[in-house]
Protein backbone atom coordinates (compact mmCIF):
# COMPACT_ATOMS: atom_id res chain seq x y z
CA UNK A 1 0.00 0.00 0.00
CA UNK A 2 1.26 3.77 -0.97
CA UNK A 3 0.76 6.74 1.04
CA UNK A 4 1.47 9.81 0.30
CA UNK A 5 0.08 12.65 2.71
CA UNK A 6 1.26 12.96 5.79
CA UNK A 7 -2.15 13.62 6.77
CA UNK A 8 -3.33 10.03 6.63
CA UNK A 9 -4.66 8.66 10.23
CA UNK A 10 -2.18 5.91 9.43
CA UNK A 11 0.32 8.43 9.75
CA UNK A 12 -0.82 10.50 12.35
CA UNK A 13 -1.06 7.21 14.72
CA UNK A 14 2.20 6.31 13.75
CA UNK A 15 3.82 10.09 14.56
CA UNK A 16 1.83 9.35 17.90
CA UNK A 17 4.65 6.51 18.58
CA UNK A 18 7.18 9.35 19.34
CA UNK A 19 5.75 9.93 22.37
CA UNK A 20 5.56 8.03 26.09
CA UNK A 21 1.89 8.85 26.01
CA UNK A 22 1.58 7.28 22.38
CA UNK A 23 3.44 4.24 22.99
CA UNK A 24 1.62 3.69 26.06
CA UNK A 25 -1.69 4.05 24.78
CA UNK A 26 -1.35 1.98 21.41
CA UNK A 27 0.71 -0.71 22.98
CA UNK A 28 3.54 -0.26 20.84
CA UNK A 29 6.81 1.69 19.08
CA UNK A 30 8.89 2.25 16.33
CA UNK A 31 12.27 1.03 15.46
CA UNK A 32 13.98 3.28 12.94
CA UNK A 33 16.78 1.27 10.53
CA UNK A 34 17.07 -2.51 9.17
CA UNK A 35 19.79 -2.91 11.82
CA UNK A 36 17.67 -2.18 15.10
CA UNK A 37 14.68 -3.73 13.17
CA UNK A 38 16.26 -6.74 12.81
CA UNK A 39 17.36 -7.03 16.64
CA UNK A 40 14.40 -6.49 17.52
CA UNK A 41 12.77 -9.03 15.78
CA UNK A 42 15.32 -11.71 16.25
CA UNK A 43 14.65 -10.99 19.86
CA UNK A 44 11.02 -11.93 19.32
CA UNK A 45 9.41 -8.90 19.43
CA UNK A 46 6.37 -8.92 16.94
CA UNK A 47 6.47 -6.51 14.29
CA UNK A 48 2.81 -5.34 13.15
CA UNK A 49 4.06 -2.55 10.06
CA UNK A 50 6.79 -2.11 8.16
CA UNK A 51 7.04 1.62 6.94
CA UNK A 52 9.29 1.75 4.12
CA UNK A 53 10.96 4.95 1.78
CA UNK A 54 11.05 2.99 -1.35
CA UNK A 55 13.45 5.42 -2.82
CA UNK A 56 15.92 4.54 -0.73
CA UNK A 57 15.23 1.08 0.45
CA UNK A 58 17.68 -1.84 -0.51
CA UNK A 59 18.11 -5.20 -0.19
CA UNK A 60 18.59 -4.62 3.78
CA UNK A 61 15.45 -3.59 4.10
CA UNK A 62 13.42 -6.18 1.51
CA UNK A 63 14.85 -8.72 3.53
CA UNK A 64 13.04 -7.83 6.55
CA UNK A 65 9.49 -7.43 4.66
CA UNK A 66 7.89 -11.07 4.98
CA UNK A 67 6.17 -11.60 8.59
CA UNK A 68 4.15 -8.07 8.76
CA UNK A 69 2.13 -5.59 6.22
CA UNK A 70 4.65 -3.58 4.12
CA UNK A 71 3.24 0.38 3.36
CA UNK A 72 5.24 2.62 0.96
CA UNK A 73 5.56 6.25 2.53
CA UNK A 74 6.47 9.54 0.75
CA UNK A 75 9.25 11.62 2.09
CA UNK A 76 6.52 13.93 3.61
CA UNK A 77 4.79 11.10 5.41
CA UNK A 78 8.27 9.04 6.24
CA UNK A 79 9.42 12.85 7.84
CA UNK A 80 5.99 12.88 9.90
CA UNK A 81 7.04 9.17 11.27
CA UNK A 82 10.84 9.41 11.80
CA UNK A 83 12.14 10.46 15.11
CA UNK A 84 15.17 11.49 13.36
CA UNK A 85 16.19 14.65 11.26
CA UNK A 86 17.08 12.07 8.54
CA UNK A 87 14.54 9.57 8.16
CA UNK A 88 16.24 5.77 7.40
CA UNK A 89 14.83 3.72 4.39
CA UNK A 90 12.51 1.56 7.03
CA UNK A 91 10.84 2.11 10.11
CA UNK A 92 9.13 -0.86 11.77
CA UNK A 93 6.02 -0.75 14.08
CA UNK A 94 6.48 -3.33 16.92
CA UNK A 95 4.48 -4.69 19.79
CA UNK A 96 5.40 -3.30 23.04
CA UNK A 97 7.47 -6.00 25.08
CA UNK A 98 6.87 -6.69 28.66
CA UNK A 99 10.05 -6.40 30.20
CA UNK A 100 8.98 -8.23 33.40
CA UNK A 101 11.34 -9.49 36.29
CA UNK A 102 10.25 -12.96 35.87
CA UNK A 103 11.92 -13.29 32.62
CA UNK A 104 15.39 -12.48 33.50
CA UNK A 105 18.46 -14.62 34.60
CA UNK A 106 17.60 -16.54 37.88
CA UNK A 107 21.78 -16.33 38.84
CA UNK A 108 22.89 -13.12 37.18
CA UNK A 109 26.48 -12.39 37.62
CA UNK A 110 26.17 -8.64 36.84
CA UNK A 111 23.59 -6.10 36.68
CA UNK A 112 23.51 -2.85 35.53
CA UNK A 113 20.47 -0.82 37.41
CA UNK A 114 19.75 2.36 35.89
CA UNK A 115 17.84 5.00 38.23
CA UNK A 116 15.25 7.86 36.68
CA UNK A 117 17.89 8.25 34.04
CA UNK A 118 16.08 11.33 32.18
CA UNK A 119 18.04 11.60 29.36
CA UNK A 120 17.63 8.69 26.40
CA UNK A 121 20.61 8.79 24.72
CA UNK A 122 22.37 8.06 28.22
CA UNK A 123 20.67 5.29 28.80
CA UNK A 124 20.88 4.23 25.67
CA UNK A 125 25.16 4.20 25.57
CA UNK A 126 24.35 2.72 29.11
CA UNK A 127 22.27 -0.31 27.28
CA UNK A 128 25.83 -0.21 24.68
CA UNK A 129 28.14 -0.40 27.76
CA UNK A 130 26.47 -3.43 29.34
CA UNK A 131 26.04 -5.43 26.24
CA UNK A 132 29.67 -5.19 25.58
CA UNK A 133 30.37 -5.54 29.24
CA UNK A 134 28.39 -9.06 28.84
CA UNK A 135 26.13 -7.74 31.62
CA UNK A 136 23.35 -10.52 32.37
CA UNK A 137 20.57 -8.01 32.92
CA UNK A 138 20.06 -4.51 32.92
CA UNK A 139 17.08 -3.23 35.46
CA UNK A 140 15.43 0.42 34.41
CA UNK A 141 13.99 1.74 37.51
CA UNK A 142 11.42 4.69 37.59
CA UNK A 143 9.62 6.78 35.00
CA UNK A 144 11.80 9.07 33.46
CA UNK A 145 12.78 7.45 30.27
CA UNK A 146 11.30 3.95 28.82
CA UNK A 147 12.80 1.77 26.69
CA UNK A 148 11.41 1.98 24.00
CA UNK A 149 11.86 5.86 23.24
CA UNK A 150 13.62 6.43 19.86
CA UNK A 151 16.69 7.50 20.81
CA UNK A 152 17.26 5.08 23.40
CA UNK A 153 16.77 2.42 20.51
CA UNK A 154 19.43 4.45 18.21
CA UNK A 155 21.97 5.12 20.77
CA UNK A 156 21.68 1.51 22.12
CA UNK A 157 22.44 0.62 18.54
CA UNK A 158 19.39 -2.14 18.99
CA UNK A 159 21.23 -3.64 21.80
CA UNK A 160 18.25 -2.71 24.55
CA UNK A 161 16.31 -5.40 22.51
CA UNK A 162 19.35 -8.60 22.92
CA UNK A 163 19.76 -7.48 26.73
CA UNK A 164 17.58 -9.50 29.36
CA UNK A 165 15.46 -5.95 30.02
CA UNK A 166 13.05 -5.31 32.79
CA UNK A 167 11.32 -1.89 33.24
CA UNK A 168 10.33 -1.77 37.03
CA UNK A 169 9.53 0.28 39.65
CA UNK A 170 11.92 1.02 42.95
CA UNK A 171 10.47 -1.48 45.17
CA UNK A 172 10.47 -4.07 42.89
CA UNK A 173 13.69 -3.75 41.70
CA UNK A 174 15.42 -3.82 45.51
CA UNK A 175 13.39 -6.72 46.19
CA UNK A 176 14.67 -8.81 43.34
CA UNK A 177 18.51 -7.85 43.75
CA UNK A 178 17.98 -9.59 46.85
CA UNK A 179 15.96 -12.28 46.45
CA UNK A 180 18.86 -13.49 44.09
CA UNK A 181 21.83 -12.26 46.79
CA UNK A 182 22.95 -9.58 44.66
CA UNK A 183 25.83 -7.38 46.41
CA UNK A 184 24.66 -3.78 45.75
CA UNK A 185 27.25 -1.33 45.01
CA UNK A 186 25.95 2.05 44.40
CA UNK A 187 27.57 4.98 42.59
CA UNK A 188 28.06 7.78 44.60
CA UNK A 189 30.73 10.90 44.24
CA UNK A 190 31.21 10.73 47.95
CA UNK A 191 31.79 7.47 48.64
CA UNK A 192 35.05 6.98 50.75
CA UNK A 193 35.87 4.43 48.92
CA UNK A 194 37.31 4.11 45.06
CA UNK A 195 35.09 1.47 43.14
CA UNK A 196 38.45 -0.54 42.12
CA UNK A 197 39.31 -1.26 45.70
CA UNK A 198 35.98 -2.48 46.14
CA UNK A 199 35.66 -6.20 46.13
CA UNK A 200 33.49 -6.64 42.64
CA UNK A 201 34.09 -10.29 42.29
CA UNK A 202 30.92 -11.83 43.44
CA UNK A 203 27.73 -11.39 41.96
CA UNK A 204 27.12 -7.68 42.10
CA UNK A 205 24.36 -5.15 40.55
CA UNK A 206 25.80 -1.47 39.93
CA UNK A 207 23.13 1.28 40.46
CA UNK A 208 23.67 4.73 38.39
CA UNK A 209 21.67 7.47 39.03
CA UNK A 210 20.95 10.85 37.11
CA UNK A 211 24.01 13.00 36.50
CA UNK A 212 22.53 16.03 37.58
CA UNK A 213 21.03 14.22 41.17
CA UNK A 214 22.40 10.80 42.08
CA UNK A 215 20.63 8.06 43.35
CA UNK A 216 17.57 8.69 45.65
CA UNK A 217 17.82 8.39 49.30
CA UNK A 218 16.40 4.73 49.24
CA UNK A 219 18.86 3.46 46.82
CA UNK A 220 21.92 4.73 49.21
CA UNK A 221 20.12 3.23 52.13
CA UNK A 222 19.70 0.01 50.56
CA UNK A 223 23.05 -0.42 48.67
CA UNK A 224 26.06 -3.01 50.68
CA UNK A 225 28.72 -0.82 49.57
CA UNK A 226 28.92 2.72 48.07
CA UNK A 227 31.91 3.68 46.03
CA UNK A 228 33.24 7.07 44.05
CA UNK A 229 34.82 7.27 40.57
CA UNK A 230 38.05 9.38 41.19
CA UNK A 231 37.93 13.16 39.58
CA UNK A 232 40.65 15.28 39.42
CA UNK A 233 39.66 18.33 37.06
CA UNK A 234 37.11 20.61 38.02
CA UNK A 235 33.74 18.93 36.48
CA UNK A 236 31.67 17.76 39.55
CA UNK A 237 30.11 14.35 37.71
CA UNK A 238 30.48 12.11 35.92
CA UNK A 239 28.19 11.11 32.50
CA UNK A 240 26.02 8.60 33.66
CA UNK A 241 26.81 6.08 30.84
CA UNK A 242 30.37 6.44 31.51
CA UNK A 243 29.90 5.95 35.60
CA UNK A 244 28.23 2.97 34.22
CA UNK A 245 30.84 1.01 32.05
CA UNK A 246 33.50 2.26 34.27
CA UNK A 247 31.93 0.03 36.90
CA UNK A 248 30.19 -3.14 34.40
CA UNK A 249 34.20 -3.44 32.88
CA UNK A 250 35.56 -3.44 36.80
CA UNK A 251 33.20 -5.90 37.80
CA UNK A 252 34.03 -8.10 34.58
CA UNK A 253 37.74 -7.64 35.36
CA UNK A 254 37.59 -8.84 39.16
CA UNK A 255 35.14 -11.71 38.06
CA UNK A 256 37.16 -12.95 34.97
CA UNK A 257 40.93 -12.89 37.71
CA UNK A 258 38.63 -14.91 40.05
Amino acid sequence: MRITSARNPKVRAWAELKTRRGRLEQGRFLVEGAREAARARAAGIRPQAWLVWPERAGAEEAALLADAPAYELSEAAMRKVSYRENPPALIGVFERPARRLEDLPTRPRRVLVAVEIEKPGNLGAMLRSADASGADAVLVVGEAVDPENPNVIRTSTGTVFTLPLAAVDHDAARAWLRERGLQIVAAAPRARRVYWEADLSGPTAFVVGAEDRGLPPGWLEAADLAVRIPMEGVADSLNASVSAALLLYEGLRQQRRG
